[in-house]
This record gives C-alpha cells, structure tokens and sequence, in this order.
C-alpha cells in the first residue's frame, strides 16, 4: 500500500472519526491539525448527557435534524474544554461546513477547511475567499 500524503492521513482519520456519529441522517468527522499534529477531533451527535437520536428519534426542523451538535462545532468545543490552542490550525471534515459551523471556524482562527465532499452551502466559497481562509474541497458545485 503506497503512503499517504499528509491531508489524506488526516481525512482518514475524520473518516473514523465519523463512524462514531450518533445522527444517522448523516455521519460526519472534524479533525483540528496545526503542524501535522492533531489538536482535537469532533463528531455530530447530541448534547453531552442527553440520549442519542439514533435512540430516540431525531428533532427535525426544516428538513434538519437540530438536536445535534455538528462534527466542526464538537472538535471546536473539545479543543476548548482542554485547553488547546487552534489558531491558526487546518480542520479535515468529511462535509464541507453548514453556515453556522463555516462561522465557527473563521471567529476560532482556523486558517484551511479540507473537506471530503460537499454540503449544502455555497455561501462558504465566496466567505472563505473574502477572509482569505483555504477552502480545498472537490470541485465547487
């Protein structure tokens, strides 16, 4: 088996990341890097202490499943809980950011968005240029 570049290595750890996602509309992985050094990782699931909607069903709004909390916010989060520094980091996530998250990233310093495939919002694309933030992705849609 070849070796892997470094963003591969990094988006297949977000890939297992993903596999311990608690929604199953959608499994998601988030991965924080800042000089080939993992700072944290995150998945969507629900809010700490409370019962996972693969459980007990999902509270859906406008097509959204809003009881959890998505992959990009819970490694933010985690980063923070620990005191870990992730300014100016590079985050690896399965599916590009919803707008929310796409947010969270820029206000926390994170510096480059890899992503795996792409979700939902265009508004990233044009955010990402005007804060000089990298957005490397497949092809824009």
């Amino acid at each position: 088996m070849p070796r892997s570049d470094w963003d591969g290595y990094f988006m297949a750890i977000a890939r297992v990341v993903a596999s311990r996602a608690t929604c199953d509309r959608k499994h998601v992985g988030a991965v924080l890097v800042r000089e080939r050094t993992i700072l944290s990782t995150g998945y969507n699931g629900s809010i700490r202490g409370l019962p996972h909607c693969d459980e007990v069903g999902h509270m859906i709004e406008n097509g959204h499943c809003v009881a959890t909390i998505h992959a990009e916010a819970n490694a933010i989060l985690q980063a923070a809980r620990n005191g870990v520094r992730i300014d100016g980091a590079d985050i690896y996530t399965t599916a590009s950011p919803c707008w929310p998250c796409f947010k969270l990233i820029a206000n926390a310093g994170i510096g480059r968005i890899v992503y795996a495939e792409f979700y939902r919002d265009e508004r990233i694309f044009d955010y990402s240029a005007k804060l000089g933030i990298v957005l490397q992705g497949p092809a824009r849609p």
